[in-house]
């Protein structure tokens, strides 16, 4: 996975959705990167890393590459955000490294498998009609539909455009209909509702008041079934990284500084 690092301080990883890539942080690390390490992926196929095929157990291998990550890096525990499907990544991290996990953050968690697609995009997960149709869809996706999810806030045509540089191109509408290919939500995300109360590290849940892709009961059922959860609601849609950086910044740099790990070796020698 490709990997930027900024600033200094305790280790915070960060981790995108579908389908932005890294750059999404952009406006939230530059207000932590002068008290905090900030870490931000690129996930397979999005952003500046090489796509992947899915297989069955593709979390759990998402899981085990970032924590490659952590320990070339010589990190001890760090603290993990997650957005959207980020999320999903997040919690499975979590789930399967949990010691090396100081505080978790969720931004508009993609978690349950009852999600539903974004229905301009569910045509692009079928056989044939997807590719048939993904020259047309992604143009109507990438033009349209994430310049107007983001119109007015910080970076957001900016944004937009380096999210769509891995689909750009003559084979770009077939690329980006390969990533949306990752399985059913039903099937993928069966068993994150009996892993999250297992989950002890200090979580915090920010919801978007506006968000059309995730609904308000997804953020209150992971804030139910997380031990040591909190949850706060902004106004925003979905695309709470881009449209209220501040306050996010704000919230989690509080949020990390009242479980300090300073009592821990977060970086080793």
């Amino acid at each position: 996975m490709h990997l930027t690092r900024y600033g200094s301080g305790d280790p915070i990883l960060f981790i995108h959705g579908m389908p932005t890539s890294g750059r999404l942080w952009r406006s939230i690390i530059e207000r932590l990167c002068g008290r905090f390490t900030c870490f931000a992926i690129d996930l397979p196929g999005l952003g500046n890393s090489p796509h992947e095929p899915y297989d069955p157990d593709f979390l759990r291998h998402f899981a085990e590459q970032i924590d490659r990550i952590r320990i070339a890096n010589k990190i001890d525990k760090w603290h993990v955000v997650g957005h959207d499907a980020g999320s999903v990544v997040a919690v499975h991290y979590a789930r399967y490294f949990p010691e090396h996990v100081a505080c978790m953050a969720l931004l508009s968690p993609a978690l349950f498998p009852e999600l539903k697609p974004f229905y301009l995009l569910e045509a692009l997960r079928k056989p044939i009609l997807g590719e048939l149709l993904a020259p047309f869809i992604g143009l109507i996706f990438w033009k349209i539909a994430m310049h107007r999810a983001v119109s007015g806030v910080e970076y957001g045509d900016q944004a937009v455009g380096d999210f769509y540089k891995p689909f750009s191109g003559f084979s770009g509408s077939w690329a980006f209909m390969r990533v949306l290919r990752w399985g059913k939500p039903a099937q993928v995300l069966a068993d994150v509702p009996g892993f999250l109360p297992k989950l002890s590290m200090p979580t915090l849940i920010f919801h978007g008041a506006q968000d059309i892709a995730i609904p308000e009961a997804f953020a209150r059922r992971a804030f139910e079934l997380i031990p040591n959860a909190s949850l706060v609601t902004l106004q925003s849609g979905h695309f709470i990284p881009l449209s209220q950086p501040e306050p996010v910044a704000i919230g989690l740099a509080g949020f990390f500084d009242s479980h300090a790990l300073a009592h821990s070796n977060t970086v080793c020698a």
